[in-house]
């Protein structure tokens, strides 16, 4: 083989070994994708005579979540913020990695049915119970969230509101939950909604 011949051919094998080396590095070498970021306590519906408290993000499901909610949830890799002010108001925020945008697109339009059939289901598990939902309406956000109320009185006197949404980016889902002792005329709506719009945000 001619000088310049055989130069130019190891000159061409060197150079596609460059390349198939930068396609084999590139995975590696590609940053993970940021953990989602929590609500911080300034970012919940302000409370007219306390201040809220933030607790550590935790693995897992809380155990006080929604009751309707919790058969949805188990094999999901989540993680979860509690808050809670000196009185009778207190709020989480869970989040849920799917990865996958299919999935979780499906993730969270279960999620939403779960909390507009809740009502009826704590009805039907407790005879001593009415529940009455209201559905808020969405947030253009991200891949779009749907806010929630949940108002749930007991026979023994007791009365508790709950405002909840569900919100998604891309492969990631969260929920947030407020609540505490009242009715639909004690829920925070304009502020829980702007609460939701910074819950989406921070996700990526």
């Amino acid at each position: 083989m001619p000088m310049r011949t055989r130069a130019g051919a190891l000159l061409a094998v060197a150079a596609t070994g460059l390349a198939l080396g930068a396609t084999l590095a590139s995975p590696a070498d590609a940053a993970p994708k940021p953990a989602p970021k929590f609500l911080a306590a300034s970012e919940l519906p302000p409370h007219p005579s306390s201040s809220w408290t933030a607790g550590k993000v935790t693995d897992g499901a809380p155990d006080n979540l929604l009751s309707c909610l919790r058969e949805t949830l188990p094999g999901y890799d989540s993680r979860y913020r509690a808050f809670h002010t000196d009185l009778d108001t207190s709020a989480l925020q869970l989040t849920i990695v799917v990865g996958d945008t299919g999935k979780a697109k499906a993730l969270a339009t279960r999620l939403n049915k779960d909390i507009r059939t809740c009502a009826t289901q704590l009805e039907q598990a407790d005879p001593e119970v009415e529940a009455t939902h209201r559905d808020y309406g969405t947030l253009p956000v991200e891949e779009g969230a749907r806010v929630h109320g949940l108002h749930i009185e007991g026979s023994w006197g007791s009365s508790d509101i709950k405002l909840l949404s569900v919100g998604r980016d891309g492969g990631t889902v969260t929920v947030v939950e407020w609540g505490q002792l009242g009715d639909f005329a004690d829920a925070p709506v304009k502020a829980f909604r702007k609460t939701t719009t910074k819950a989406v945000d921070k996700l990526y």
